[in-house]
């Protein structure tokens, strides 16, 4: 069973790289550049150019070290993209949904805002390997049902912990 844990953080590392550099290398320009829609800010100025392009490329760099030491296997350029890219897009649609049912910037949506980023990572990987490899393909070969319940499930645990320390050395305004 820690084997599939491991395995499971394994596959999903790239993501949680990148989810959490967002917030270290956030600020500047927010990706709706202030605009609005309907009424109301389409992500909020906490989602920002600078944080998502350093989450993608932190995330791509992890990615590309673990491939330099394989314990659980290496992933293609295309994998690590496209976990790493899908995090911070997951995050962003979470953040879209938000702002459509009122829900402000730094207010807690229970679960969903533990695991947007890792949905939006493993759909987006799931799609890409589609488009790029086929039915056949690197994700349906490595990812199983069992890898993904595993992360679904220790994801909320680890993202509370890792945001609770970013909170405490200011990082973030709320530890959630």
């Amino acid at each position: 069973m820690l084997d599939i844990v491991l395995q499971s953080i394994w596959l999903i590392l790239p993501a949680y790289i990148a989810n959490g550099s967002a917030v270290v290398f956030g600020g500047g320009t927010p990706i709706d550049f202030n605009k609005k829609w309907k009424g109301k800010e389409i992500f909020g100025r906490g989602k920002t150019w600078r944080g998502f392009t350093g989450g993608c490329l932190a995330g791509m760099a992890a990615g590309v070290i673990m491939n330099a030491f394989p314990y659980y296997g290496t992933m293609p350029l295309i994998v690590i993209f496209s976990l790493s890219c899908g995090a911070l897009l997951g995050d962003l649609a979470e953040s879209f949904l938000k702002r459509r049912v009122g829900i402000e910037r730094g207010k807690m949506l229970p679960l969903l805002d533990q695991i947007d980023f890792v949905l939006g990572a493993l759909i987006f990987t799931y799609v890409i390997c589609i488009m790029v490899y086929g039915e056949s393909n690197w994700f349906t070969e490595h990812v199983s049902m069992v890898h993904i319940a595993c992360i679904l499930i220790i994801t909320p645990l680890i993202h509370l912990a890792t945001n609770i320390m970013a909170y405490l050395l200011k990082l973030k305004d709320v530890p959630w």
